[in-house]
């Protein structure tokens, strides 16, 4: 069932958007080769706990998920889990992360290069995010999922890149995945139609090699070992342009947000939750 959000859930999610786009700025400024993912998932801990949020990764799942954010490397895709080794020169991190506030889920990831990477690197992350600001202009009430699906299809291969379609975007408001599941590819005109109040977390995940992927457990990636890219926002489809609540206003809010707590503190708070 796809849950339609009123004003005043709306502007939950909007703070809890604005929360988290401030902690993933800060989470992407500390990307540099050396550092390890277990210092960036500690570091989403801190930033998330001590904002007065709870992670919404930590313990999601079966298995339960053992941190708060993913840091998926090279040629993972998706779900990477925060360890030891060092970030390279040259690399490229997926840093996706999500949170609630107020009882409110927020959602989003940014794919950014570990110090200089080569030109064609740093062209699967360009074409990566503009295949979610392609998809932006059909989330408005009239279009249906399939338009959404075939703006990022057509924008990624047209660009020699291909798109996961094992994994998609999806719905999110009290739970961090609801109705309607929002897949990469689509047909146009097909499919669930928009409507003001749905709020969508929309995610390209686009591959350098073939679509194929491999899973093992939580660890998702490409099979042919080729690089991948995934950019995703929190959008609310409204009666005229779209919002992106993972964006803040260019002025008038603040992104200064105080480290905190590790998460672990909030074991009792978070077992609730599930």
């Amino acid at each position: 069932m796809i849950l339609v959000k009123n004003a005043a859930a709306a502007q939950k999610m909007r703070a809890a958007g604005h929360l988290l786009e401030g902690i993933v700025e800060r989470l992407c400024e500390a990307v540099k080769p050396g550092v390890t993912t277990k210092t960036l998932g500690d570091m989403a801990d801190r930033l998330i706990c001590g904002a007065g949020a709870i992670p919404s990764f930590f313990r999601y799942g079966q298995p339960p998920f053992p941190a708060s954010l993913c840091t998926s490397v090279d040629d993972a895709v998706i779900h990477g889990i925060p360890d030891d080794r060092p970030l390279r020169e040259g690399s490229i991190i997926g840093i996706d992360c999500g949170l609630i506030l107020g009882g409110w889920h927020a959602d989003m990831a940014r794919t950014v290069p570990v110090g200089t990477v080569p030109g064609g690197t740093e062209r699967l992350i360009k074409v990566t995010k503009q295949c979610f600001f392609e998809a932006l202009k059909f989330c408005r009430e009239g279009y249906r999922l399939g338009d959404i699906g075939y703006a990022v299809q057509t924008y990624a291969e047209a660009a020699g890149y291909f798109v996961v379609t094992a994994f998609c975007g999806h719905g999110i408001g009290r739970q961090m995945h609801e109705d309607p599941q929002v897949p990469n590819v689509g047909t146009p005109g097909r499919g669930t139609s928009l409507r003001a109040g749905m709020t969508l977390a929309i995610e390209p995940m686009i591959n350098a090699g073939t679509c194929d992927v491999d899973v093992d457990g939580w660890d998702v990636r490409t099979r042919d070992g080729s690089l991948s890219a995934h950019y995703e926002n929190t959008v609310l489809i409204t009666a005229g342009e779209p919002e992106v609540l993972t964006m803040r206003p260019a002025a008038g809010v603040s992104s200064e947000i105080p480290l905190g707590r590790n998460i672990r503190d909030f074991a009792p708070s978070l077992e609730s939750t599930q």
